[in-house]
């Protein structure tokens, strides 16, 4: 969403110097041993404005990463509802005529600033006010390795939602029920720039290992419903690593943690010294919230060594405008979601190909994520990428 143009802002980089670590060829796949404690016996988790990114699971391993996402919240149907008054600024550009929900659902470049926002419930269970869904597609023989679910949004829009459910959660697997489920780190909350921002996360790796590839569904995110300047914002990512004999041997790592991204911040943290391959193929995934679809300056760059960075992008991501509300993916085929709205209005969880144009040989790995104008918090980051052999 749009805020003040002289508030816009941020440059800023995902990294952690632990992530080197992770890097030493040969080492066993590692990641925090899952709570066991039943939801109900566990005290709510502690709360931090910034949360600097650690890493969360790293493995060398025959195999790769997949992810799951969906938005849990989007504009109203109506056209006299979304509809503001007089001309509206969005992605920079004042525009005579607003956008309407339906345009923007199918990809138009609007905000959530534009719009009075509801939740999405796909449900029909009223005991929920929001739900989505979205598919866990995993190769034929793969077995989950990790999973982690990522969960955050605005609290302060047309309401206050109380940061105390920050926290929790409801999951179902393909076909199951609900689950109650509990963040099982310290969670990321930052009142600024007009907003109440938070993400949490939690380990399920038991729940996607027993039931495999289907649509999940997310329910309960606790996001702000209705319209203001800083906007109506929020979703879920499932990240799933995993094994498969048959793949490449691959370095797969997943971090986490709550960083806003502000005005002319940025720092480059090498992740290596690392063996690549003559040829490096990858694959990099991302979790952010509040960018804006057509607000050129987001960029996410790979590095490999000295030299120029490599900006990412794909035709769902331009190289300009990464952060743009979308949930874009890889491969032949995209992921089922439910809904599937092409503009997320203000979540992103993208993936993205290394592509042509990296470095050769290269003994190091950077990402680098880059916005010159939105307010936005950066959340997660995973990174599959081929092993020297």
């Amino acid at each position: 969403m749009r805020i003040s143009p002289g508030l816009l802002l941020r440059r800023a980089i995902v990294g952690c110097s632990a992530l080197a670590t992770f890097w030493a060829p040969g080492g066993p796949a590692t990641a925090a041993a899952p709570d066991t404690t039943p939801p109900a016996a566990k005290a709510p988790v502690a709360e931090a404005e910034r949360l600097a990114f650690t890493q969360r699971y790293r493995a060398l391993q025959h195999g790769g990463i997949v992810r799951a996402a969906n938005s849990s919240i989007s504009c109203r149907s109506s056209s006299t509802s979304t509809r503001p008054h007089g001309p509206v600024r969005t992605a920079g550009t004042a525009r005579a005529t607003a956008p309407t929900c339906p345009g923007a659902r199918a990809g138009g470049p609007a905000a959530n600033g534009d719009f009075d926002m509801l939740y999405i419930d796909v449900d029909k269970d009223p005991n929920t006010y929001n739900s989505s869904r979205a598919e866990v597609r995993l190769p034929k023989g793969a077995r989950v390795t990790y999973a982690r679910l990522y969960w955050g949004g605005n609290l302060r829009v047309g309401e206050q939602k109380p940061p105390k459910d920050n926290g929790r959660v409801l999951i179902a697997e393909p076909g199951g029920a609900y689950k109650d489920l509990l963040a099982d780190r310290m969670v990321g909350h930052r009142v600024a720039h007009g907003a109440d921002a938070f993400q949490a996360s939690a380990d399920v790796t038991r729940l996607v290992r027993a039931n495999g590839s289907g649509l999940y569904t997310v329910a309960q995110v606790n996001v702000a419903k209705g319209r203001s300047a800083a906007g109506a914002w929020g979703g879920w990512t499932l990240m799933v690593a995993y094994e498969k004999k048959a793949e490449p041997l691959r370095h797969l790592a997943i971090w986490d943690g709550f960083e806003a991204l502000g005005p002319r911040e940025g720092q480059v943290v090498p992740l290596g010294p690392i063996a690549l391959p003559e040829s490096v193929k990858g694959r990099v995934g991302l979790v952010a919230y509040n960018g804006d679809r057509g607000s050129k300056g987001d960029s996410l760059a790979v590095s490999t060594g000295p030299g120029a960075p490599t900006v990412l992008g794909d035709s769902a991501n331009p190289r300009d405008d990464v952060l743009n509300s979308t949930i874009g993916g890889s491969g032949p085929a995209a992921i089922e979601r439910v809904p599937a709205y092409s503009n997320t209005l203000g979540y992103d969880s993208d993936v993205l190909e290394f592509g042509k144009g990296i470095r050769r040989g290269g003994d190091q790995l950077a990402f680098r994520i880059v916005s010159q104008r939105d307010a936005a918090w950066i959340g997660a980051l995973f990174a599959a990428v081929d092993a020297k052999q």
